[in-house]
Parts: structure tokens; C-alpha cells; sequence
């Protein structure tokens, strides 16, 4: 199958490893990956902050560039739950209806990663090989929006050596929610806390999820109470084979263990 990567703006700026990571994992299952350079913003950022019209142009954009795609893959719920929710109602209220029907056409073809693999390639064994003890933080988006509830822990479940320990009350937001972070710090931070508590009392080496920004926010506590505890991409897990080394897979963490204090 051929597959288009979109990266999200998000990845391609601070976490190009996810990315490289799902061409891997994709490859090694036989697939064709292509990136089309065109692509930029699902627009998710100015949706979510008010500029709903601002957010117009980027979205057309998503579609021109995508229209003719055979599958896209995303390694973002948040981004994919921009365009399910939310890309109708925005042609609609511009009141186009060729945009509306474009959308209508691309969104099916649409999916996060994990649920590429398991609901549309019906693949939970990928190859993988990770001896970590690793917790799934189910993100809002991904829990809530596109509801893939035990999808990633399918997968992680097939990964060879890892230990898959519980996170008490998972299905709790850890606080970032964008701009939510910004303009009620307070609020975020207290969430985070609760979070990183149930995180450190799992016993876990690596939390993953599926998508960084959930990721870089607990990351953010863990790393300045100078714990341990990594934060990777589901992705960046599932890309580490069997006939790789534990040096050579940690190269592909989104954070290094080198990167963390000593």
C-alpha cells in the first residue's frame, strides 16, 4: 500500500524522530511511505484559540495537498481530531460546499497511527522488540474523540520483552491542552502534578502515548524533578526491531537517556 505522511507542524519542528519512526515500522510491514514537501498545518492551533476564519486557508491547504492520497497517516490523534471534528463545520461556515464535499471525500482515508495498523492494516505485531517496563497515558484526543481505547496497548502487548504496567487513573488529562497550559497555568500545573504522581508510582521507565505534545508536557515535570522516567512516541517504540541493539533502539527515543540528568 502506498501511505502519505503527515508529519504534523508539531513533529516536524521539535520531534522529527516520531516521523522517521513510523516510515521504519511501516517499511519494515512492506509499505510505500511518501512525504509531500507541500504539506503544513492541519490548522488545529488557530481553530482551537478562536481564529476560526485564519484557520480556513490551512485547511484547504491540508486538502489540496492530500486530495489525491491513497491513505494518509498521521502521528497525532489531536491533529486527526481536528479534521474529523471539526473540518466540516469549517467548510460550512464558509459556505462552500465544493470544500465540504473534498472533506467529505479525504477524511475516510484519514487515520492516526495505531489505528492504521490495527483497524486498517489489521496489524498488532509489528516486529518489535523493546525490554523496558513502559505505561500508556491514553491522550484526550485519542481516548475521546477517536475513541481507539485498547488499540496502542494491543500493539504494545505484541512488542517482544516489554512489560506493560498499569498508569492509576489513565484516563485523566495531564494538563497541557495547548494554549490551556499557557492561559491557566495554575490549573494545568496542579493536573500535571496528579499525573506525574500516578506516573512515578507505576514504577515505569518509559511513559509512551500517542502524541508528543501530551508527551513533552509530563516530560517537562519529570525532567525537573530529575527522575528517570523517558517519554517516547508509541511510534518510536514499535520502529525498535528485534535485530537491533538496546543502543541502537534507545538512538530513536524522542528523549535520549543522555538528555536527562544524571
Amino acid at each position: 500500500m502506498r501511505l502519505s505522511l503527515f508529519i504534523t507542524c508539531y513533529n516536524d519542528a521539535l520531534f522529527p524522530q516520531t516521523g522517521k519512526a513510523v516510515v521504519r515500522v511501516l517499511e519494515r510491514l512492506g509499505h510505500t511511505v511518501e512525504f509531500r514537501p507541500a504539506q503544513t498545518c492541519c490548522g488545529q492551533m488557530h481553530w482551537n484559540t478562536g481564529y476560526l476564519r485564519e484557520s480556513l486557508p490551512i485547511l484547504r491547504h491540508f486538502v489540496h495537498v492530500f486530495a489525491d492520497a491513497e491513505t494518509i497517516v498521521v502521528p497525532s490523534s489531536s491533529c486527526v481530531a481536528m479534521m474529523r471534528d471539526h473540518y466540516t463545520k469549517a467548510a460550512q461556515m464558509d459556505n462552500d460546499p465544493a470544500l465540504a464535499r473534498e472533506v467529505e471525500l479525504l477524511l475516510p482515508r484519514v487515520f492516526e497511527f495505531s489505528e492504521l495498523l490495527v483497524r486498517r492494516l489489521r496489524v498488532e505485531d509489528v516486529g518489535a522488540r523493546f525490554t523496558h517496563k513502559v505505561a500508556y497515558h491514553p491522550s484526550c484526543h485519542s481516548a475521546r474523540s477517536l475513541h481507539l481505547d485498547e488499540i496502542p496497548l494491543h500493539l504494545l502487548r505484541r512488542v517482544r520483552g516489554l512489560d506493560l504496567v498499569p498508569l492509576a487513573n489513565s484516563q485523566e488529562c495531564c494538563g497541557f491542552g495547548g494554549t490551556f497550559a499557557i492561559k491557566n497555568a495554575d490549573v494545568s500545573s496542579a493536573m500535571l502534578a496528579d499525573k506525574v504522581r500516578c506516573v512515578l508510582n507505576s514504577g515505569t521507565e518509559v511513559l509512551t502515548a500517542v502524541d508528543n505534545s501530551c508527551l513533552m508536557h509530563i516530560h517537562g515535570s519529570l525532567h525537573r524533578q530529575r527522575t528517570h522516567v523517558r517519554a517516547v512516541h508509541l511510534a518510536e517504540i514499535l520502529a525498535c526491531s528485534e535485530d537491533e541493539s538496546a543502543l541502537a533502539a534507545d538512538q530513536h527515543f524522542t528523549f535520549a537517556s543522555s538528555e536527562l540528568p544524571r
